[in-house]
């Protein structure tokens, strides 16, 4: 019976039909009605995913997508959305407050784990500052015993600020060429703000009593609010 229909079905096509790009020959089409894989998915099969390549790390990746998958939870009279991660930690927290033992022990785990690390990450980089610093000292030292002109490092030991007392390290100054770049584009705006600022004052000390002298005034404050903003984002 199918095999009648489908003879049926090839000889009900035009005569003057082309075989060529998306037309293929009659005789290999598949019949109207008619499955190209008759057999079918066999029963109880199912697609399967495929695994992840040597240097893939999908589950930290699921790990990561989820523990900073937002949601809501109820804070007051109304809700707050957190991460998840977070919205863990604060029930661990409010378990550990209502004397609950186990929570009180992971609590404490986790944060004494917690702060070993920032200390250790926090020595570590004390250390690299101090040796940056030192070391470079040193050398811009040679240099200049030399006479040696080379280009100064990035960044300048003398923007490496440490507190010993605190252990604080800070950098103010460039941290890359990038930077250097934008840094040396603030200063030259720096000085000619500092140049229209002495012309400003020196109009006003040539004719104290001008009809715009609020005119010139605005622009001297103006112009101090401006070389402010700079010096708080460069060193001088």
């Amino acid at each position: 019976m199918s095999e009648t229909k489908n003879r049926n079905a090839l000889t009900s096509l035009p005569t003057d039909y082309e075989v060529g790009y998306g037309k293929p020959p009659a005789a290999t089409r598949f019949a109207p009605g008619r499955s190209g894989n008759p057999k079918g998915r066999p029963k109880g099969s199912k697609s399967r995913p495929k695994p992840p390549a040597l240097n893939e790390e999908r589950m930290k990746s699921i790990l990561m997508q989820e523990a900073y998958r937002t949601i809501k939870v109820n804070e007051g009279a109304g809700q707050v959305t957190i991460p998840m991660a977070q919205a863990v930690i604060r029930s661990l927290a409010v378990n550990a407050v209502k004397r609950n033992q186990r929570a009180q022990r992971l609590f404490t785990q986790l944060l004494s784990t917690t702060e070993r690390e920032n200390k250790r990450l926090a020595d570590e980089w004390l250390d690299t500052a101090i040796t940056y610093k030192v070391e470079w000292d040193q050398e811009l030292a040679r240099r200049k015993r030399l006479g040696i002109d080379a280009p100064a490092p990035i960044p300048h030991p003398d923007d490496i600020v440490i507190n010993m007392n605190t252990g604080m390290v800070s950098v103010r100054g460039p941290m890359t060429k990038e930077d250097k770049v934008k840094w040396d584009e603030l200063r030259g705006r720096k000085r000619e703000f500092e140049t229209e600022l002495a012309e400003l004052q020196q109009m006003l000390i040539d004719d104290p009593t001008c009809s715009y002298r609020h005119i010139v005034e605005d622009d001297i404050e103006h112009t101090r609010k401006m070389i402010a903003i700079i010096g708080r984002v460069i060193r001088d």
